[in-house]
């Protein structure tokens, strides 16, 4: 029943992102097939707006208190959660490496986590580099999308989830049809070691380690930006245009390992 109730899901999605793709004044679709660098394609921003205005509550309740709670706990539980949750990313980092032509990539990603799982006991420490395999750029299926030339569509706002594009949540419904290999381990086949609850826990540990690491950063864009909304906007939207285009840039407010955590979000 749930894997019917998974599919039923998938072909919504599918079907409503393929609709807000690029809809023409005229409701014609009209979906892009190459990007548009420096324009912001914002289609929804009014209900995008109430979207963030809604998430931005839920984070001064809920999400803010959570990540003031996990600085206090030591450097080397966070840090080892850290290492863990980055050494689980490979397994979606990886597949897009080869799919952008990156093989140098895959293979240090692919010794990375198979090191950092045994030797660093399921990723808790990062072994691999003490062996001279320095961590490698994230890579997800909305960047190998935007390398080959798919557009980035509208920006839209999820809730709790947060700022998005049309491809990049394209590139989300990859890995419920079998890109994540996490998410077909917990998920997808339900082993008898690991099962949907482990999956939300590791999601939900990236979301507070997120936000736990820019509590100072965010604190100071609220209190520098005119408008918070178009700010957090050029933010995600500059760094996921540069991540595509592999540019060695730093964004300014965040670094550089944050946004990737946004949107897987």
């Amino acid at each position: 029943m749930k894997k019917y109730l998974n599919i039923i899901t998938l072909i919504f999605v599918s079907n409503m992102l393929f609709s807000i793709a690029n809809a023409g004044s005229d409701g014609s679709l009209e979906i892009e097939t190459k990007s548009s660098s420096g324009e912001i394609n914002d289609c929804f921003e009014k209900v995008n707006r109430g979207i963030f205005a809604f998430n931005q509550g839920l984070d001064k309740v809920i999400f803010k208190p959570l990540a003031t709670g996990y600085r206090k706990l030591p450097q080397p539980v966070r840090s080892g959660a850290s290492n863990a949750l980055g050494n689980l990313s490979n397994v979606v980092t990886i597949p897009n490496n080869v799919l952008q032509g990156h093989f140098k990539d895959a293979g240090v990603n692919t010794l990375r986590f198979v090191i950092n799982t045994t030797l660093g006991i399921g990723g808790l420490f990062d072994v691999a580099s003490y062996y001279g395999l320095e961590k490698r750029e994230k890579e997800d299926y909305g960047q190998t999308l935007g390398t080959w030339g798919v557009g980035e569509g509208c920006y839209f706002v999820l809730p709790v989830l947060g700022p998005t594009t049309v491809r990049d949540s394209l590139g989300s419904v990859a890995n419920i049809i079998g890109g994540d290999a996490w998410y077909n381990v917990t998920i997808a086949n339900d082993t008898q070691y690991f099962n949907e609850a482990d999956y939300y826990l590791s999601r939900v540990m990236s979301g507070v380690d997120f936000r736990a690491k820019n509590l100072e950063s965010f604190d100071s864009l609220e209190r520098t930006s005119l408008d918070l909304y178009s700010s957090v906007r050029s933010l995600y939207l500059q760094d996921r245009r540069k991540k595509i285009q592999n540019l060695d840039e730093i964004t300014e407010t965040l670094s550089d390992d944050d946004w990737e955590e946004v949107d897987a979000q």
